[in-house]
C-alpha cells in the first residue's frame, strides 16, 4: 500500500482534504487559484437533494426536449424514441458516477483531475476540448432562451414586435431577445459558484411546469394519448429503423457525455460519496426519462393537431391559439433554460480556462469567456436541422469526449486505484509533472481513440463516404468506440509505468524506515 503523503489530511469517509499550511503555500504557483484549490471538508456541504436539483435543472430544458422530439421529427415512435433516450441516459451515467468519485473524494474541479493523467500543462488539452464545446452548448441554450422570449412578447406585443424588420437573416426582436438573454446569464454566474446553487434549489421545482402546461394542451387538443399512442412512426423496426438506432443512441450519450468528464466540478462539494452517487442516481434517468416522455407526446400531439413534426418546442407553442397557455409555458421554459444553461454550460468552461491561466481569468471571467464564444459558434446554425444537431454536432463531439473519459476512467480506477497525490497537481516539483508538463501516454491515448470514432465521420458537413472511408462503419459508435479506444491505449502504455514507480517509491520508503499506511488505500 502507499503512504499516506504528509501533507494530506484522510478523514474517516474517505475524503481528502490538505492542510491549510499546505494550501497556503500553493498560493504562488503559476498553476494555483482560489477556484481551482481543492474545497476543505468543512464546505463540502451539498445534499442527495442538491445534486437532484442539480439534475432536474439541468434535464429539464428546451434543448433536452429538442433531443427527445428530433428522435420523433426522424421518423420513430414514441416507444422507438423512449427506448432509444433510456438506453443512452443509462449508459452514460456510469462514467460520469466514475469520474464523480475523484471530485468529492479530492475536492477538485475536472481540470485539476485531468492533471493527474494529462499532466499539469497537458490537462488543458482536455480542459479546453471540454470547454469549446461547452461554449457552443452555452450558444445553443441562449439562443433557444432568446427564441422563447421573442414568441412570449410577439404574444403580448402582436405583430409590430413579431414581424419586426428582418436583420442578417432573422427579425431585429429576435436577435434582441438573444443578447437580453445572454445578459442575464452573465449576471448570474459573475456573481460565482453559491449564486448557481441557489438558482438551481428554487428554480428545480418550477422548471417542469411549462412542459406539462404544453403536453396538457396538446392532449386536450388531440382528443387525449390515443391519437398520439397509436401513430406508428415512419420507420417501422426493421432495418431502417436500426440504421437511424445506433448513431441516435450515440446522440443520446454525447448529449450528456460532457457532463460524464466534469461532473468533478460539481461534486467536489459533496457532502460524501454516498450523497452525490444517489442524488445522480435519483436525478438523471428519472429527470431525462420525464422530459423525453413529455417531448415525445407533445411532439406526436404537434403532428396530430398540424401535420407536421415541430421539433422545437417554442415554434410549437408558437401555434397554440390560448395566449395564456403560450406565455405560462414559455416563461417556465427560459426559467428551466437558465438553470440548465449556468450548470451545464458556464460552470465547466469558466473552470477549465481558468486552469489554463490561473493566474489570469477567475470563475466569473471564465464564465464572460464562454459567453462571448457560444455567440460567435453562430448557435442558430447548429440548431437549424434536427440531421445536424443528432448526427454532426452530437456525434462528433461525444467521439472526441469519449476518447477523454476512457483516459480518465482508466487512469484513475485501473492506474492510480482512486490514489491521488493532490499538493502535487498543483505544482511543478510532484509527480504530476511528467515530461515538461505532458503526459505523452494520455496524448496518444485520446488521439487513437478520437480518430477510431470520427475518423469516419459522414454526413452533413462531412463527406458521404467519410473523412477516412473504412473507419466510416465505426462512426455510428463514436462514443463507445472513443472511450474504449483510449481506455485500452492508456491503460496499455501507462501500466506497466506506474508499477515501476510504486516499487521504486516503496523501496525509497524503506530505506527511510517509514512505516505510514495511507487510509485512503481502503476508501472505495
Amino acid at each position: 500500500m502507499a503512504p499516506t503523503p504528509a501533507d494530506q489530511r484522510v478523514h474517516d469517509d474517505g475524503r481528502v482534504e490538505l492542510d491549510p499550511a499546505d494550501v497556503r503555500s500553493l498560493e504562488g504557483s503559476r498553476f494555483f487559484n482560489e477556484e481551482l484549490a481543492p474545497v476543505p471538508v468543512e464546505k463540502r456541504t451539498w445534499t442527495t437533494y442538491n445534486y437532484f436539483a442539480l439534475w432536474m435543472g439541468m434535464a429539464h430544458n428546451i434543448p433536452s426536449y429538442a433531443l427527445a422530439a428530433s428522435l420523433i421529427a426522424l421518423g420513430m415512435n414514441w416507444v422507438q424514441a423512449l427506448l432509444t433516450i433510456t438506453i443512452g441516459n443509462l449508459v452514460v451515467l456510469a462514467p460520469m458516477l466514475l469520474n464523480s468519485h475523484a471530485g468529492t473524494k479530492y475536492g477538485i474541479p475536472f481540470p485539476v483531475f485531468a492533471r493527474a493523467f494529462y499532466g499539469l500543462r497537458g490537462a488543458n488539452l482536455a480542459a479546453l476540448l471540454r470547454a469549446f464545446i461547452a461554449c457552443g452548448w452555452f450558444g445553443i441554450q441562449t439562443w433557444v432562451g432568446g427564441e422563447a422570449i421573442y414568441v412570449i412578447l410577439g404574444r403580448l406585443l402582436g405583430s409590430g414586435w413579431r414581424d419586426a424588420p428582418v436583420v442578417a437573416g432573422q427579425h431585429w426582436t429576435l436577435w434582441l431577445s438573444f443578447v437580453v438573454f445572454w445578459i442575464g446569464q452573465m449576471l448570474i454566474i459573475w456573481r460565482g459558484m453559491e449564486a448557481v446553487r441557489k438558482f438551481e434549489n428554487w428554480t428545480a421545482p418550477l422548471v417542469s411546469v411549462g412542459f406539462l402546461v404544453m403536453l396538457g394542451y396538446v392532449l386536450v387538443k388531440a382528443g387525449g394519448l390515443g391519437p398520439i399512442l397509436s401513430d406508428g412512426g415512419k420507420l417501422g423496426w426493421g432495418p431502417d429503423f436500426w440504421k437511424v438506432f445506433a448513431p441516435a443512441l450515440m446522440a443520446m450519450i454525447a448529449f450528456w457525455s460532457t457532463l460524464s468528464l466534469n461532473m468533478p466540478d460539481f461534486t467536489r462539494f459533496g457532502g460524501s460519496q454516498r450523497k452525490q452517487v444517489r442524488g445522480q442516481i435519483l436525478g438523471l434517468p428519472t429527470t431525462m426519462t420525464f422530459i423525453a416522455i413529455v417531448a415525445i407526446l407533445t411532439t406526436s400531439g404537434g403532428h396530430v393537431l398540424y401535420g407536421e413534426d415541430i421539433w422545437d418546442p417554442a415554434q410549437l407553442a408558437d401555434k397554440f391559439t390560448s395566449p395564456v397557455v403560450v406565455v405560462v409555458a414559455l416563461v417556465a421554459l427560459v426559467l428551466a433554460t437558465i438553470s440548465a444553461n449556468l450548470a451545464a454550460n458556464v460552470v465547466s468552461p469558466s473552470y477549465d480556462f481558468s486552469n489554463a491561466f490561473p493566474k489570469k481569468i477567475t470563475f466569473a471571467i471564465g464564465g464572460g469567456i464562454t459567453g462571448v464564444i457560444g455567440i460567435l459558434i453562430q448557435p442558430w446554425r447548429l440548431y437549424s436541422d434536427p440531421n445536424i444537431y443528432i448526427f454532426a454536432w452530437l456525434g462528433f463531439y461525444g467521439g472526441l469526449l469519449g476518447a477523454v473519459a476512457g483516459v480518465l476512467v482508466a487512469g484513475y480506477w485501473v492506474v492510480s486505484r482512486t490514489k491521488l497525490k493532490l499538493r502535487d497537481l498543483y505544482t511543478p516539483d510532484g509527480v504530476y509533472w511528467f515530461s515538461g508538463g505532458w503526459n505523452w501516454r494520455a496524448l496518444v491515448a485520446t488521439l487513437v481513440g478520437a480518430v477510431l470514432a470520427v475518423g469516419g465521420a459522414y454526413g452533413g458537413p462531412f463527406p458521404d463516404a467519410g473523412l477516412i472511408p473504412f473507419l466510416k462503419p465505426l462512426y455510428d459508435y463514436n462514443w463507445v468506440v472513443g472511450l474504449v479506444g483510449a481506455f485500452v491505449v492508456f491503460s496499455a502504455l501507462a501500466l506497466p509505468n506506474s508499477r515501476q514507480s510504486a516499487t521504486y517509491e516503496k523501496e525509497e520508503i524503506s530505506e527511510r524506515g517509514s512505516s505510514r499506511i495511507d487510509p485512503a488505500a481502503v476508501d472505495g
